[in-house]
């Protein structure tokens, strides 16, 4: 069986990639994640979570290497990690009462034969009407500065949601593990096996 490298250096993503019960290992890809002019935030996650498998394929040769990127999107735009406090109030009052689209792109580059598996996971979250109080308190709480959107659905996040809408909650935390078991089943991993 081929070894599994994740290209990433979220903790996130290595927690959720652990559920699996798969030996693999960490490596940071050397990226650049500036989105292309008038790309879309499909595209985007889908060309950033390929390029970061492929970027570790010299250093791997004989590997399953897992690449995956996610942007929010509200109102038609792309939304960031705050940060600051400030701009976590400042996004949770914007996506109050509205929905947020989280895309995550997922890649399983096999860097032996070449072979590439790409998907683009959407995930929508329904936010119900927060007041000021409760926006600065979840943020005193969680403090979820490092996280696009502003909230950790993992965590008090829950609690900011109407309804949750998408194939995998685990896409909502950054790496879809239902298109990724499929991925290596493809490549004769079966976690299960």
């Amino acid at each position: 069986m081929p070894k599994i490298i994740l290209a990433s250096t979220s903790p996130y993503r290595r927690l959720l990639l652990e559920k699996l019960g798969i030996d693999f290992e960490c490596a940071a890809p050397e990226v650049d994640e500036t989105p292309l002019a008038d790309e879309s935030p499909r595209h985007l996650v889908q060309r950033l979570a390929q390029a970061k498998a492929q970027a570790l394929a010299s250093r791997f040769p004989e590997h399953l290497i897992i690449g995956s990127d996610q942007v929010c999107v509200l109102d038609g735009e792309i939304t960031g990690k705050p940060h600051t406090e400030e701009h976590a109030r400042l996004q949770l009052k914007k996506a109050s009462g509205s929905v947020v689209s989280f895309y995550t792109g997922l890649a399983l580059y096999n860097s032996a034969t070449g072979h590439l598996q790409t998907e683009c996971e959407p995930f929508d979250v329904h936010f119900r009407h927060l007041n000021e109080k409760e926006i600065r308190n979840y943020i005193r709480i969680e403090s979820p500065l490092n996280c696009a959107g502003s909230f950790k659905s993992e965590g008090l996040g829950i609690t900011l949601f109407e309804r949750l809408e998408g194939r995998d909650p685990n896409t909502l935390v950054g790496l879809p593990l239902i298109a990724l078991c499929q991925m290596l089943r493809r490549e004769k991993v079966d976690p299960l096996g």
